[in-house]
């Protein structure tokens, strides 16, 4: 009766967190992949300030636009000039003037190509952008599943010390009886006492989880839900790599942020050439003043002028030329980022597709390795009480169980976040992959 009495001493602590657990996971206050996802799309500092930078690019656009369109100013002035002449008396004179000026480009080169580089800058704003948000979708998806992965193992960190108290419990009870060594109970107070500490850990790594994903989204408490029982991984495609590699080499954002980055460049060496152009503006002017020198001589001056004006470089001392040679360079540099982009994207591609294919071919050998270990403790667990294996031989294959189950939970976790990794290689991770996920949660 003693013993039964501390057993469930110890146990009380176990269910209670087990049932704390349970009541912090229930799904009518869990929160799904997307609804996750959408709240950090709201929230997310690092999102917001590239949505920001995008939104900001077609105001520049339009600003390097104006250089092409008329432009208008007005200026006007007053002033008075006293004179005091050696000989003769003091005068004053007063004037006043209005001017409006405008200017129309009627061919300007350089500036033509100014507003092409900027229209471009637009199509790189658009590639940062993207590039933004897989990267909040992965980062979302990674604190999710990783809260849910820390969740598994404080619950095979309990169910594996609960069933080591069980089997402390018996060591005592039958060195009691005899039929047992002191040593079988210290081995199950040993394995009791570290399970203790991993359950510690594991409730630590819990917290320090669920703050990270906290952060991520705004809110306190969140509380993911959990993948549906049984559990029904996406297929994983065995073959396409090549194609998939050859899509990732044009689409990426990465890529397509390089190819920006060229054609500016290109842009830029053009631009350098139409510096030894001329441009050409229509001017027009209206002015108006009047001017008195005392207050019985004073005059009225109007004009109007409407012409073109043709400005043409003869001699820069050499700037245009080495500009020009300046670019080329450049431009080549440009050449070869766009080709090591092209080939970073093709190499994190293969490595995400082949990660992603030995990901799964674990959770099939790990589903096969938990029915072997819990076929394995049973059999341990009756030769235990046939007398033809010793405690140690139970804790062993308890252990075993329930690191396998572990195991699994992360290898599961992982091939879905492989899942994604692989898209965000390729430059097509979507929303729409979030939601595919997300059907495997429970609802």
């Amino acid at each position: 009766m003693r013993d039964e009495f501390r057993i469930l001493r110890r146990a009380l602590p176990v269910a209670a967190a087990w049932l704390g657990l349970a009541a912090t996971t229930a799904p009518a206050h869990a929160q799904s992949l997307l609804e996750l996802y959408d709240l950090a799309r709201a929230y997310d500092a690092t999102y917001l300030s590239a949505r920001a930078l995008a939104e900001s690019v077609p105001y520049r656009v339009e600003q390097s636009r104006a250089l092409l369109r008329p432009s208008a100013s007005l200026n006007t002035n007053a002033a008075r000039v006293q004179t005091q002449p050696t000989f003769g008396n003091n005068y004053g004179s007063d004037s006043r003037n209005l001017s409006l000026n405008g200017r129309q480009p009627l061919f300007s080169p350089v500036n033509s190509v100014t507003v092409r580089q900027s229209e471009r800058s637009l199509d790189a704003s658009i590639a940062d952008l993207a590039t933004a948000e897989q990267d909040l979708m992965l980062r979302v998806s990674q604190a999710y599943f990783d809260v849910l992965g820390a969740e598994d193992t404080l619950r095979t960190t309990q169910a594996n010390k609960a069933a080591i108290a069980e089997q402390l419990a018996s060591a005592k009870r039958n060195f009691e009886v005899g039929t047992a060594t002191i040593t079988d109970t210290r081995e199950a107070q040993a394995r009791f006492d570290l399970a203790t500490a991993q359950e510690i850990a594991a409730n630590n790594d819990l917290v320090v989880r669920r703050i990270a994903l906290d952060q991520l989204v705004g809110r306190i408490d969140v509380v993911p839900r959990q993948l549906q029982v049984p559990v029904v991984l996406p297929p994983v495609a065995i073959q396409g790599v090549d194609t998939l590699v050859g899509r990732a080499a044009e689409a990426h954002p990465a890529v397509q942020r390089a190819q920006v980055a060229f054609d500016i460049a290109q842009l830029e060496t053009e631009k350098a050439r139409a510096q030894r152009l001329p441009t050409i503006d229509a001017v027009a002017s209206l002015s108006a003043g009047r001017g008195a020198v005392s207050s019985t001589v004073s005059g009225d001056n109007r004009g109007a002028s409407l012409g073109v004006q043709i400005n043409l470089p003869l001699y820069t001392g050499g700037s245009i030329q080495n500009r020009i040679k300046e670019t080329l360079v450049l431009e080549e540099r440009s050449r070869q980022d766009l080709e090591a982009a092209r080939r970073l994207v093709a190499q994190a591609t293969r490595q995400a597709f082949y990660t992603l294919q030995s990901g799964a071919a674990q959770v099939r050998a790990l589903e096969a390795a938990e029915a072997s270990s819990r076929l394995a403790l049973e059999a341990t667990q009756l030769g235990y009480r046939v007398g033809v294996r010793v405690n140690v031989d139970v804790l062993n294959a308890q252990s075993q169980l329930f690191q396998t189950r572990r195991d699994l939970a992360r290898a599961r976790y992982d091939v879905l976040l492989g899942t994604l990794r692989l898209q965000q290689a390729a430059g097509q991770l979507t929303p729409a992959d979030i939601e595919a996920i997300n059907r495997l949660l429970v609802p």
